[in-house]
């Protein structure tokens, strides 16, 4: 039995477009959040990965044309994710976005729909952003939580998009559409949703078919040159739920989900915009 018909994700599916081509769709409805169930998803995954010598690409996307991956589950007891093996030893979310970073295989990320938050600092570990024109929202708003991103966009953005656009994200903590997050490097290339689907799976196929080897050579430099330590990470992932522990935190998210987060409201549709609204109260 091949790891294939083994796998039975709860939020993934795995589509196995060729031996050297895996496609991995997200579904975790309404939204897509980031919870316990996906990242265990995750983390299954990328042991496979890890160990694949055939797969040379691998695709996400999602089942959700208005959601890529809307966020970190904040209704969740985070206690259940931290439970979770970890590879690297890092907490759960860090040790998935740093196993990203360093897969042997082309990582891609397919951008229809939103994508903030811990969905921003998951396509910021893949290797290749591609966005829809018309559908693609990205952004950090952990600053209207009153915390700094926890997954590392701090330390991966400054090499995308420059020291000035970094700070502009994630103090801003607003929406970025996705011919803005081109013209900023925050993605690689825009593309007219009509002509999306093509485009990504023309050029995941075309790399699919390269040699194993020197697509791993060429990863591997490109990752020596560009990449944080790996220890770096955890100082983010630290600050974050130090901050989530905090009255002020607490009464930002509260008041959010009064207003619909994590349902399909407007307040999710523009929560960029939304969250600039939300006045934290301490002791709440």
């Amino acid at each position: 039995m091949t790891f294939i018909d083994e796998y039975k994700p709860r939020h993934l599916t795995l589509t196995p477009e060729s031996p050297t081509f895996w496609r991995v769709t997200f579904d975790n409805p309404p939204v897509n959040v980031i919870d316990a169930e996906m990242m265990g998803d995750l983390k299954v995954l990328l042991t496979e990965l890890e160990q694949n010598e055939t797969v040379n690409v691998v695709l996400f996307d999602s089942a959700d044309p208005d959601f890529y991956l809307a966020h970190y589950d904040l209704a969740g007891d985070p206690s259940i994710a931290e439970a979770l093996p970890s590879a690297t030893g890092y907490p759960a979310w860090v040790d998935i976005t740093v196993r990203i970073s360093k897969l042997p295989q082309v990582t891609i990320s397919a951008i229809r729909g939103i994508a903030r938050g811990a969905g921003s600092e998951f396509v910021l570990a893949t290797d290749i952003r591609f966005a829809s024109v018309e559908k693609a929202i990205l952004g950090q708003m952990e600053v209207g939580f009153t915390a700094v991103a926890g997954g590392g966009a701090g330390g991966r953005l400054p090499a995308l998009v420059g020291r000035g656009r970094a700070f502009e994200i994630l103090l801003g903590g607003d929406d970025f559409d996705g011919a803005l997050a081109e013209r900023y490097g925050y993605v690689n290339r825009a593309v007219p949703d009509a002509e999306f689907e093509a485009f990504v799976d023309a050029y995941a196929t075309r790399v699919s078919n390269w040699d194993h080897r020197a697509l791993g050579e060429i990863k591997g430099f490109i990752n020596k040159y560009t990449r944080l330590p790996d220890e770096e990470f955890p100082l983010h992932s630290d600050a974050f739920w130090g901050a989530a522990a905090r009255p002020e935190f607490q009464s930002v998210a509260a008041q959010l989900f009064d207003n619909g987060l994590q349902q399909k409201s407007p307040l999710e549709y523009h929560l960029g915009e939304e969250i600039a609204k939300i006045k934290p109260a301490a002791g709440k």
